[in-house]
């Protein structure tokens, strides 16, 4: 049996979800490969090849997948995935576009958002915004699945010695060019891989209000997110969203303030480690959830908690 994992990586760095996706292929046995495809990202394959467990890196280094364009890259990874029994990504935004293509030209299901591996061909995953957990059974020849990165801890970071082999294959499609992106830059941690997560609901009623929380956040070293009622209501860019259509968050401690507790919000952050809720309306179904439960006004609990701090 042969694993094949498609790295998650900005050309510079390897992305932590890749150790985490790492941590469930070891869970089925065999050999793991890693594919870093990207432009100049010899760094992330030097960074790939010390990860545990790792036999190979295969890099494939080229312009045409620069910017992770889904179209090429599903061409490569279907290309090389043949020859693997399993091919896994985290489930990301870069996987969650690329990777269905890959089902589709193998011509096999796609299994989404791993939280488990019971075996080879069988692993667990959340339906119904993670109501209901579905045991599902492969029959394909080729596995192909995205991981919940949460799910998994992270495999180390060093103590392997793979070998890295390049890839010569060069996948464009054609059908697509990179334009632009805007990037928000940010001291904060990295939503997804942050310890502590201070979110605001629709209770903090504006944008500006959002101020109180990066507050907390900063002297917290934290991390700050969003229901998808504060994103739709235009209080914040939809990047900061945690939910079913949004980020999935798992971590030490999640602090969630005006948020009233929607089952699609719930299903983005109810594996957190810690869960503290703020809310004035007692009977919010956050509270079913949380560890701890404060029942007050936002404005006045949050600039009594940052002098606290």
């Amino acid at each position: 049996m042969s694993i094949l994992v498609v790295a998650e990586h900005d050309n510079s760095s390897l992305k932590g979800a890749t150790l985490n996706t790492l941590a469930a292929a070891a869970k089925m046995g065999g050999d793991i490969s890693v594919l870093v495809a990207g432009q100049d990202c010899s760094a992330v394959a030097d960074a790939a090849a010390k990860a545990a467990g790792v036999s190979k890196v295969l890099l494939a280094d080229n312009a045409a997948y620069g910017h992770q364009l889904a179209e090429n890259l599903a061409l490569l990874v279907a290309d090389l995935g043949k020859s693997f029994t399993h091919i896994l990504v985290p489930a990301t935004t870069t996987g969650k576009n690329f990777m269905p293509r890959v089902a589709a030209l193998l011509d096999v299901g796609q299994i989404s958002e791993v939280i488990s591996v019971e075996s080879a061909d069988t692993f667990k995953r959340p339906i119904y915004a993670g109501n209901v957990i579905a045991t599902v059974q492969s029959a394909d020849p080729i596995k192909v699945i995205t991981v919940r990165s949460t799910a998994f801890d992270p495999v180390a970071a060093t103590g392997g010695s793979a070998t890295i082999e390049a890839v010569a294959a060069v996948h464009d499609a054609g059908v697509s060019s990179f334009v632009g992106e805007e990037v928000v830059k940010s001291d904060r941690p990295d939503l997804t891989a942050a310890s502590i997560v201070v979110s605001g609901g629709r209770g903090m009623q504006s944008g500006d209000n959002f101020e109180l929380l990066y507050k907390v956040a900063d002297k917290l070293g934290a991390a700050v997110g969003a229901s998808r009622a504060a994103v739709d209501a235009g209080f914040v860019p939809n990047d900061m969203q945690v939910g079913q259509t949004g980020k999935i968050v798992a971590p030490d401690l999640y602090i969630a303030v005006g948020i009233s507790g929607a089952i699609q919000h719930l299903a983005g952050m109810k594996d957190s480690k810690v869960i503290v809720a703020i809310n004035k309306d007692e009977d919010a179904p956050i509270f079913q959830v949380a560890d701890y439960g404060l029942v007050a006004d936002l404005f006045a609990a949050l600039p009594e908690l940052e002098q606290q701090l």
